[in-house]
């Protein structure tokens, strides 16, 4: 009897290892035009290309009453964690939204040092809040 609960309890233990790894992972939005619907106390997050070892990355702006922005991370595109100059990779920039309405992010993609100029790249998100 020892036995058969034993090797019960191994099966869940395997079973609930194997299927917490099969959790989908949340959507990450990475065009303008997609529309960003969400709640009150929900996350999302937006995904942008980027190269941030030529000193270039997205500067966001977003209205804080609205939004508070959980996590902001880098993954290069090769996964080696090493930095190459000139190699590509994905700046993700996580939201919480803190209340209804429709709000508003915009990136713009420069170098942090540098004053804003017309050739900068922009992109910008609408949010709906319900």
């Amino acid at each position: 009897m020892k036995k058969l609960i034993m090797v019960a309890l191994v099966g869940v233990i395997l079973l609930s290892v194997v299927f917490s790894g099969c959790a989908a992972a949340a959507k990450a939005f990475t065009e303008p035009s997609q529309a960003i619907n969400t709640g009150v106390n929900q996350e999302f997050t937006i995904a942008l290309g980027s190269n941030i070892s030529t000193g270039y990355s997205w500067q966001v702006a977003y209205d804080e009453k609205a939004l508070n922005l959980v996590e902001e991370t880098y993954k290069e595109q090769d996964n080696t964690g090493k930095q190459i100059v000139g190699s590509a990779g994905t700046e993700y920039f996580t939201f919480k939204a803190l209340s209804k309405g429709e709000t508003k992010v915009t990136f713009t993609y420069q170098r942090p040092w540098e004053q804003p100029s017309a050739q900068d790249q922009t992109a910008v998100f609408t949010i709906k809040v319900k």
